[in-house]
């Protein structure tokens, strides 16, 4: 099923790092072999984000092939002066097409109500991804530098086409913070998610994140917007805040 408010495009980079939490708690970071959920709406939020809305990801195209590469870094370290030795394995030479939609945040409905416009969000989103985002991009860490272009999903040849499924495993999906609360469970905290990724010719359709294993890590608060807390939603409270007004 596509949606009318769909973006399609390909995001492409040498490097990338979509790091499993498990292998970060001796100090060194071992990618995915794929991007998780939370790393592609990343990039999506860079190219083009607002409040009033939440990306939601379809589904990705693994052009490609799987790679990986390991390097010696030298993170500092915090605890005493000087530096440590880690090793990164990153993900190598990496491309991937990637389609999704946009819903509006609930949770805004009474503050930004007024912003509920979809042909606004999805024009400007589509010119954002002609024009390379509004941010830099990354793919899953701020080292590894992405691109992105326009595309047709499906488009071209992809290194895992003839291949029928490829099973991951369980992999991190990403956390649902307060401001994007979709059940009674998750209102008002932060939660982890969890998901069985498989990927077939090549495509991998992301899980909803209602529909993904979660686990409540603590309760959070959802930030407010508006002109009484200074959060620039328009031009006009700018003003006032930086002493344009009158």
């Amino acid at each position: 099923m596509q949606h009318e408010n769909a973006v399609e495009f390909a995001v492409y980079g040498e490097y990338a790092l979509f790091s499993d939490p498990v292998t970060r708690i001796g100090g060194e970071k071992f990618s995915y072999q794929v991007p998780t959920y939370e790393a592609i709406k990343g990039v999506l939020q860079s190219i083009y984000w607002k409040p009033s809305i939440i990306w939601i990801i379809d589904k990705i195209r693994v052009i490609n092939p799987i790679q990986t590469e390991t390097k010696g870094i030298r993170p500092i370290k915090y605890a005493e002066n000087g530096n440590d030795l880690s090793y990164y394995t990153y993900l190598k030479d990496c491309k991937y097409q990637v389609r999704a939609h946009f819903i509006w945040n609930e949770n805004r409905k009474d503050d930004l109500h007024q912003d509920f416009n979809e042909n606004k969000h999805h024009n400007i989103a589509k010119r954002m991804i002609e024009r390379g985002g509004r941010r830099d991009i990354f793919l899953g860490t701020r080292e590894c530098q992405g691109y992105i272009e326009p595309c047709c999903f499906g488009d071209g040849k992809g290194a895992y086409d003839d291949i029928r499924e490829l099973d991951f495993g369980m992999m991190y999906h990403g956390i649902t913070y307060a401001d994007e609360a979709y059940s009674e469970e998750t209102a008002g905290k932060m939660t982890l998610r969890f998901w069985h990724a498989v990927m077939k010719e090549g495509v991998i359709e992301y899980c909803p994140p209602e529909k993904c294993m979660q686990r409540p890590l603590r309760e959070m608060e959802i930030k407010p917007f508006g002109k009484k807390h200074k959060n620039f939603s328009g031009a006009e409270e700018f003003g006032e805040v930086a002493g344009w007004g009158g």
